[in-house]
C-alpha cells in the first residue's frame, strides 16, 4: 500500500486537513481482493470535540481531482448517522470516495457490538440496511495510511478474536427473520406479485448471509457479493451459488412457488449448520 503512487500523493495533503486524526484504506484495496479498476475507498476519521473541516477539505480535493468544478464535498452528517458524509471523487483516472467516520462513535459501537449489542438501520444504498456490526468490521479490515496517535491501531486491536457475543447476537437477530421473509413471500402468491416477492427474497437472502459471516467469524461490511464471499467459507451451505442463481431465475420467468422452495431448502440447511455450531 505504501508504494501506491496515489495514495503516496494523496494521504499527506488529506492529513495536513483540520479536525482529520486518522486515514484508512478500505474496501477490495485493503482486503487485497481488488483488481486495477477498483475503486479506493479512503475513511476519513475525526474527533467529535475537534471538528472537521469540510471546507478546508474541499479546497484540497479540488487542487488535485480530474474536474475540480464537478466535485462536492459534503457536510458531516449529510448522508445520515451511519455513512455520515464524505465526497466521490476521480484523481488521475481513478475513482477515490472519501467517507467520514466519527471517532468517539465508532468507538462506542464497538464496545456494544463486543457485548452482542448490534442493530440495523435503513440506509439509502443499502437494500438490506446498515448493521451498526459494519463500523467495527470497517476496522478490522482497514488499512492505516495516517494514524500518528494510534488510535485505528487500538480500535483494530479490540476487533481481534470476532467477539463470540456478536457472532450470537447476528446469528440471533437474523436467522429467524429468512424464514419470516419466505412466509411473507408466499402471502403474495395468489397475487403474483413479483416485486414483492423478489424483494422478500433478497432480503432472506440478505440475512443468510449474516448469518454465514457470523458462524465463520467473519465481518459483513457490504451486501455486495457477500453470498458470493460465503460460498467459499469452511462452514456454508452446499452449492450455495448456484442454488441462489437457480432461485433468481425461477422468480424472473414467474415460477415463484418453485423459487421459494429453493429458498426455503436454503433455509433449512442454514438452519442444520446452525444448529449444529451452536451445540
Amino acid at each position: 500500500m505504501s508504494h501506491d503512487p496515489l495514495l503516496t500523493r494523496i494521504t499527506p495533503l488529506l492529513a495536513a486537513v483540520s479536525g482529520i486524526a486518522a486515514i484508512v484504506l478500505g474496501g477490495s484495496r485493503a482486503r487485497g481482493t481488488a483488481h486495477d479498476a477498483s475503486d479506493y475507498d479512503i475513511g476519513l476519521y475525526y474527533a467529535d470535540g475537534a471538528g472537521l473541516d469540510t471546507d478546508r477539505l474541499h479546497e484540497v480535493v479540488k487542487a488535485i481531482v480530474d474536474e475540480p468544478d464537478a466535485i462536492r464535498v459534503t457536510p458531516v452528517g449529510e448522508w445520515g448517522p451511519w455513512i455520515v458524509g464524505g465526497a466521490w471523487l476521480v484523481i488521475g483516472g481513478r475513482k477515490v470516495d472519501l467517507l467520514y467516520r466519527s471517532i468517539d462513535k465508532v468507538t462506542e459501537m464497538i464496545e456494544r457490538c463486543r457485548s452482542g449489542d448490534i442493530g440495523i438501520y435503513y440506509q439509502p444504498g443499502h437494500p438490506h440496511g446498515f448493521c451498526s456490526a459494519t463500523w467495527m468490521g470497517e476496522v478490522a479490515q482497514c488499512h492505516p495510511l495516517h494514524d500518528p496517535d494510534g488510535v485505528i491501531a487500538a480500535l483494530k486491536a479490540s476487533t481481534s478474536p470476532y467477539p463470540r457475543a456478536m457472532r450470537d447476537a447476528l446469528i440471533r437477530r437474523f436467522q429467524w427473520e429468512i424464514l419470516f421473509s419466505i412466509e411473507n413471500a408466499e402471502t403474495a402468491l395468489p397475487r403474483g406479485d413479483s416485486t414483492h416477492i423478489a424483494g422478500c427474497a433478497y432480503r432472506a437472502l440478505a440475512c443468510l448471509a449474516q448469518v454465514l459471516f457470523a458462524l465463520n467469524g467473519q465481518y459483513l461490511i457490504n451486501e455486495k457479493s457477500a453470498l458470493a464471499a460465503a460460498a467459499s467459507f469452511p462452514v456454508t451451505i452446499r452449492g450455495l451459488t448456484s442454488r441462489v442463481a437457480d432461485l433468481w431465475r425461477l422468480i424472473g420467468s414467474g415460477q415463484h412457488e418453485a423459487a421459494l422452495q429453493t429458498l426455503r431448502s436454503l433455509e433449512h440447511d442454514i438452519g442444520e449448520i446452525s444448529a449444529g455450531a451452536t451445540t
